[in-house]
């Protein structure tokens, strides 16, 4: 049976150029700086610099973009042009920010780069130092492509023998690959290609100065592992008849060893971010002062060329078809050149709004540095303050930086949901978080306080939260169980 019915439905879509602006908007400093080459190097009409004179009259930016529709642009016939609308008295004009938001003094140096070595090419380039036959090379290079970024090989001989049979045609024993396998682990660093963090220690241990504390530390790992990774101090006490002082030593010396050997390689695959702060808050006589980074806020003009490019064209008597054709590719680029450069205004003043009514918000942080001075804050509170969509805010939030007196800050990290203290106040997540970290720095660490203890310890402090709710903010910190915080 066919059934008919009307469905109404309201739906919102976003122009091609609001979607460009969203993402510009997302971009932090340095991927700013890459994104406005691409479009330099994409459209000609765009140039950067300032020129020599000042421009009041700018009749570049008295017209709306937001509609334009670059496929559209492109069907205009060359007579229904208006030069006079791409045309000025003046030079092209330049864009210039309308206030004093930027930094005067920003470094705009570039930063030297080292052409950074994979950590697998590096392993491979000391693998090269051994005197291997041509079947044994091609297996322990195998072994070392099935290395991760932490430097374990995560996988059984007898997996690595049918991978070997079925992708690199190379068939193999256990035998041999066991024995390949030693090879590798002696690759630096120390540690590496180890199948489990056991094999991991023993193998740093190994390649250590043999002393007393260096062999009982690696008999306890050896024969005792469980009962250290569960911190039985009393049980290895007893096993091996030594002095608290021995044990404490020897425990140092494991304490001492990498669990992720390649994790702490300098040329891992891992890209290492150089962090550039969007914005810098600095404290003058008493008050906050904000600034948005000075590269955000480059200096661009259409270019004069095409200009006259279109000037030649509006006196010409004789139009030819070429002509016309590149009077509809100019007028092409100056619009997606206008576009860019208003797009760049609009970021710039988004930006500035929003970490502007960030830092007022949680201005007794800023003014004092005190984590626990910091409000409950969620995107909707900057989002009604600036009158902009709450996915504007994140966008500023989640990928921006700002410099403050108290060190380089993630601004998504001033956010936070509100809890209920004693008295009924509502207070930042943040700061129960921060208490709660205080709390276990000062603990004995030789009793260190379980979860149940450490709540009884909140509530005392005006702070009623579950043991629950510990346990989750304790391993949001990175902070483990009591037990595993005993120390000797």
């Amino acid at each position: 049976m066919l059934k008919q019915f009307l469905n109404l439905k309201l739906t919102q879509k976003l122009s091609p150029q609001q979607i460009q602006l969203m993402k510009l908007i997302q971009l932090p400093t340095q991927a700013f700086e890459q994104r406005l080459l691409e479009e330099m190097n994409e459209n000609p009409a765009l140039e950067a610099g300032k020129e020599e004179e000042e421009y009041v009259n700018d009749e570049f930016e008295t017209e709306d973009y937001d509609d334009y529709d670059e496929a559209e642009s492109e069907r205009v016939d060359a007579e229904e042009i208006n030069i006079d609308d791409y045309l000025s008295n003046d030079d092209t004009p330049d864009y210039k920010t309308q206030t004093n938001n930027y930094s005067d003094d920003d470094e705009d140096h570039d930063a030297p780069f080292a052409a950074p070595i994979s950590f697998h090419q590096d392993l491979i380039n000391q693998l090269n130092t051994f005197i291997l036959n041509e079947d044994d090379r091609e297996i322990a290079e195998f072994l070392v492509g099935s290395i991760d970024d932490m430097g374990y090989i995560r996988r059984s001989i007898s997996d690595i023998v049918d991978d070997l049979a079925f992708t690199q045609a190379v068939y193999t024993d256990e035998k041999t690959v066991e024995r390949l396998m030693h090879v590798i682990h002696e690759l630096e660093p120390s540690g590496v290609g180890a199948r489990d963090l056991q094999e991991c220690l023993l193998l740093q241990l190994k390649h250590k100065t043999p002393t007393e504390y260096i062999e009982l530390a690696t008999d306890i790992i050896e024969n005792q592992f469980d009962a250290f990774t569960k911190k039985h101090y009393d049980k290895l006490l007893q096993k091996y008849n030594v002095s608290n002082d021995q044990l404490k030593k020897a425990i140092h010396e494991i304490e001492k060893l990498n669990p992720k050997p390649g994790g702490s390689f300098t040329g891992n695959n891992k890209v290492t971010e150089n962090i550039v702060p969007d914005f810098a808050i600095r404290i003058v006589e008493g008050k906050l002062e904000l600034s948005l980074n000075g590269r955000n806020a480059p200096s661009l003009h259409v270019s004069r060329d095409y200009q006259e490019m279109l000037q030649t064209y509006k006196v010409s008597k004789d139009k030819s078809t070429q002509q016309k054709e590149a009077v509809q590719f100019i007028k092409q680029k100056l619009d997606s050149a206008k576009w860019f450069i208003d797009a760049i205004r609009q970021r710039q003043e988004t930006l500035y709004v929003t970490m502007n009514a960030i830092m007022h918000y949680q201005e007794d942080f800023f003014l004092e540095g005190d984590e626990t001075k910091l409000k409950p804050m969620i995107l909707k509170d900057i989002a009604d303050i600036v009158g902009l969509d709450i996915s504007t805010i994140s966008r500023v939030a989640n990928s921006k930086y700002v410099e403050t007196p108290y060190g380089t800050k993630l601004i998504k990290e001033f956010f936070s949901e509100a809890m209920k203290n004693d008295q009924g106040e509502d207070v930042s997540t943040l700061e129960i978080k921060k208490i709660l970290q205080n709390v276990i720095e000062e603990e004995d660490k030789h009793k260190p306080l379980p979860d149940d203890q450490l709540a009884e310890i909140l509530k005392e402090k005006g702070y009623p939260i579950a043991r629950r709710t510990i346990a989750k903010y304790r391993e949001q910190l990175d902070i483990p169980v009591a037990r595993m915080r005993k120390k000797m």
